[in-house]
């Protein structure tokens, strides 16, 4: 039966985890399977990384038996210290680059078609963005007896040239909250810009009449007529 990520989704630190997995089972096989001190220090990268974690080992370890449970993770064999590697692809049933896609967006999160292209360099070589936009239509699209979309493309926010894709694998993201409490700063920002213009032309005006009224006074005692 798959997964249903919508009803059960990944915590962030077993979305890091898992991402951290399938990073390094592409960029460092020969160190792959990882330790629980090897995988800790990989999830707390300072690049590559985003947000930046600063996990505990006992944190990593529980987020590797959360993921044990759901048979996303594996126990090694063959190692005197306990290894773990990733099973994301066959357990979750999709593709190749569909699980490298997925990936990067658990470990760097939302990203352009572009972006992830660029950054999959390590991971594999997509022929162009256009390759991997089929590949995010097809999360995107991914039909409910399968488990369910996989990934979204979220609204473009404040600023951003493109909009950018993000997974679903922790829920529905809130970037669209978020965005809208941007718009609603910036509404008052624009607002408070104005109030503090008209208080400023307000403060000029009072100034004005003022200088009018004494040079009034002035002309007046000195006999001169004001032209105006």
């Amino acid at each position: 039966m798959p997964i249903d990520f919508a009803t059960q989704p990944l915590a962030a630190t077993e979305a890091r985890v898992l991402g951290t997995l399938m990073e390094k089972a592409r960029t460092v096989p020969d160190s792959y399977p990882l330790s629980i001190n090897s995988l800790t220090l990989g999830c707390n990268q300072k690049t590559s990384r985003d947000p930046v974690m600063n996990l505990s080992e006992s944190q990593v370890q529980d987020a590797v038996d959360a993921l044990k449970s759901r048979h996303l993770v594996w126990e090694a064999s063959g190692s005197r210290v306990t290894r773990y590697e990733h099973s994301f692809a066959r357990t979750v049933g999709v593709g190749e680059q569909h699980s490298v896609i997925l990936g990067l967006l658990m470990l760097r999160g939302p990203q352009t078609a572009a972006e992830l292209r660029g950054n999959a360099e390590r991971w594999y070589k997509f022929a162009d963005s256009g390759s991997v936009e089929v590949f995010l239509q097809e999360l995107a699209e991914r039909s409910a007896e399968k488990g369910g979309p996989l990934a979204v493309l979220m609204p473009r926010a404040p600023g951003a040239k493109e909009p950018r894709w993000m997974h679903l694998l922790s829920g529905e993201p809130q970037m669209a909250a978020a965005g809208e409490g941007v718009a609603v700063v910036q509404e008052l920002s624009v607002a408070e810009t104005y109030r503090a213009l008209a208080q400023r032309i307000e403060a000029l005006e009072a100034t004005v009449s003022a200088q009018q009224a004494a040079l009034k006074k002035l002309s007046a005692e000195l006999g001169v007529e004001l032209e105006v």
